[in-house]
């Protein structure tokens, strides 16, 4: 994906460099959405070192005010780590930080972007509500395979 400039939020949106992994790690901070049990800067190594995942920034004339880390398993596309500065929500960067995503993965040809939201976080689901997005029925199981106690 190229840089480009979208109207009406002129946000820039390409995929991140080596030097943007801080500003990066810091945004997904002040956003409240690094867990513990979860090393931000290694799941955008690892998102970054695979054909099939990337980290997409949005910038403005501020910097980094927005990200997303996507991928997908060849059938469903996934994103995570969706983020839009505090200091620049209402400005349509979280709409347009969504459709790079989407058009990510419609260039790869998945046809299906799936994602997971806290049950508590009723704001988020509010937009994604807006966004055309529709709640799923499923029951999410998960597994350390190191072998650590279940996380939250």
């Amino acid at each position: 994906m190229t840089s480009s400039s979208t109207s009406p939020a002129a946000l820039s949106i390409a995929p991140i460099e080596d030097a943007d992994v801080a500003a990066i790690v810091a945004l997904w901070q002040r956003c409240g959405l690094t867990r513990p049990w979860n090393d931000a800067a290694a799941d955008i190594a690892r998102a970054r070192r695979e054909p099939n995942a990337s980290v997409l920034a949005g910038r403005d004339a501020a910097g980094i005010v927005a990200s997303v880390l996507v991928g997908h398993d060849g059938h469903r596309g996934w994103v995570y780590y969706v983020a839009v500065d505090p200091d620049c929500r209402h400005k349509g960067y979280g709409r347009v930080i969504m459709a790079a995503a989407e058009d990510w993965l419609r260039q790869r040809g998945i046809e299906k972007l799936q994602l997971m939201v806290r049950p508590d976080n009723k704001q988020v689901q509010a937009f994604y509500d807006s966004l055309g997005y529709d709640e799923q029925e499923r029951v999410v199981y998960a597994k350390w395979l190191d072998g650590r106690e279940p996380t939250p």
